[in-house]
């Protein structure tokens, strides 16, 4: 449910958009208000499984997330939705460590491996899946029904915990550790703010934003019990391995959450299209997944975490060449599929690394620390880029209206709808060619920043990770 949730709601946003009445900004804000619950809550989350039992805290984050789906569904103004994917991100973070926990807890040490590597695959896959079964839903129920489909799910999920799962707790040490309340609290305000100021353009609020969460770095450098160990970061392939995740995950969660707007807005795919133009990505993901393993046995983690990141790069950039119009063959499904072959090269080497960089005790927070930055980075993705669309647009726009022969009174109805972008409704055909153009050259601007940051992620790797990390 939550890794699924994180991408069918992308295929579905134009729809929220217009059957909202929603500007650009407010469509962002569905999407962080949820990564941002969901990585400020995640480690607390795991903590709150160790000391209080692991399949009551998954069971009870499961029942959450489906309360705050139905609220979402349920939603009659984009005020009340935003709300709903705040508190969904909560739920999902009591039940996604919790889920993993679990695994480990279950099974024993000759299966934990074969048991962990069906959940990675079954996440990846159900994240995949995501944008398909979204653009199915809103073209042919609603969608509302994006969210409501978590219902039936949470129900099945809740009975085989309550029959099939053991009941798990941290061990002695999760019983000397206390809920470090005040980290979370820093890190929702901190992101929170940050988030704020990029959206709303308000630099007061990003700087405030950074100043709180570096008052997070202080406070967890001094607490007994820090829901962030420092520590970790001081071997040189963990500092890498996360930094090459924030680089790595911003470019890649901005693309993929503003792609749909332009494909079913601004290029006039149906939202079924939209999500089957994934498929490409989904399919390397999948296919290659395994080979990528073996790759890590023969190799190291160290080179295709370099190699990974420079085809997601190559892909990236493709993003770039389309216009309006084209077949999808020429246009989009060559940097689709470079993309997932990218990705698919650098999965599976990181989580190696990141669990390789540490002591076997301090794996399992070592891998949610690397969890929670994927999801800062999906914030930073959504915020950071979607700052540079905006510009983008609103530069372009101004540009073809001047040279466009745009009429005076569709000008003033182009920009009474600004703050809509792609989702403007205008009846003179030259504006809304101005505005499908200017939405296309502000994409093109989001995915060369993306790919920006796919070059730093390989440089984090080169300068990095370690051939044989320890």
């Amino acid at each position: 449910m939550a890794f699924i949730d994180a991408t069918v709601v992308n295929v579905a946003l134009p729809a929220m958009q217009a059957g909202l009445n929603a500007t650009i900004a407010q469509v962002q804000w569905i999407g962080v208000s949820f990564t941002l619950t969901l990585a400020a809550f995640l480690l607390a989350g795991g903590s709150l499984g160790d000391l209080y039992g692991r399949r009551r805290i998954f069971s009870l984050g499961v029942i959450l997330f489906a309360l705050a789906s139905l609220w979402c569904g349920a939603s009659p103004t984009i005020g009340s939705l935003i709300a709903a994917r705040a508190l969904q991100g909560i739920g999902g973070a009591m039940l996604v460590p919790g889920s993993l926990a679990l695994v480990s807890a279950t099974f024993s040490d000759a299966d934990r491996g074969r048991a962990i590597g069906t959940w990675s695959a079954m996440t990846s896959i159900t994240t995949a899946l995501g944008p398909v079964l979204g653009g199915w839903l809103v073209e042919h129920l609603s969608w509302r029904w994006a969210f409501f489909v978590n219902l039936p799910l949470a129900a099945i999920v809740l009975a085989i915990a309550s029959t099939r799962v053991p009941e798990s707790f941290g061990g002695i040490d999760a019983e000397r550790k206390r809920l470090d309340l005040v980290g979370v609290t820093l890190t929702a305000i901190g992101l929170g703010a940050l988030a704020i100021g990029l959206i709303d353009a308000r630099p007061v609020a990003a700087i405030l934003g950074i100043a709180i969460l570096g008052l997070f770095v202080l406070f967890e450098r001094r607490t007994r019990s820090p829901m962030l160990p420092l520590s970790l970061f001081q071997s040189r392939t963990f500092a890498g391995t996360n930094l090459l995740t924030l680089f790595l995950y911003t470019a890649l969660s901005g693309v993929m959450f503003f792609l749909p707007l332009n494909l079913i807005e601004a290029q006039g795919y149906s939202p079924s299209k939209a999500g089957a133009a994934l498929l490409p990505f989904i399919a390397s993901m999948f296919l290659l997944s395994r080979w990528s393993g073996n790759l890590v046995q023969r190799v190291g983690a160290r080179l295709p975490l370099i190699i990974g990141p420079i085809v997601v790069t190559i892909g990236l950039a493709l993003f770039a060449r389309p216009s309006i119009g084209g077949s999808y063959w020429t246009t989009f499904f060559p940097a689709v599929a470079v993309l997932g072959l990218g990705m698919a090269i650098a999965v599976a080497p990181l989580t190696t690394a990141v669990m390789s960089s540490v002591p076997r005790e301090r794996a399992g927070i070592a891998s949610g620390v690397n969890n929670a930055v994927s999801r800062v980075a999906g914030l930073l993705g959504i915020a950071a880029l979607g700052l540079v669309l905006s510009i983008a647009f609103n530069h372009s726009l101004d540009r073809r209206i001047a040279t466009g022969g745009v009429p005076d009174s569709a000008r003033a109805e182009v920009d009474a709808q600004r703050s809509r972008m792609a989702d403007a409704h205008v009846n003179d055909a030259r504006a809304r060619a101005a505005i499908d153009n200017a939405f296309v050259d502000a994409f093109r601007a989001v995915v060369l920043v993306a790919a920006a940051l796919g070059i730093a992620s390989a440089l984090s790797a080169a300068l990095f990770v370690e051939s044989d990390p320890k």
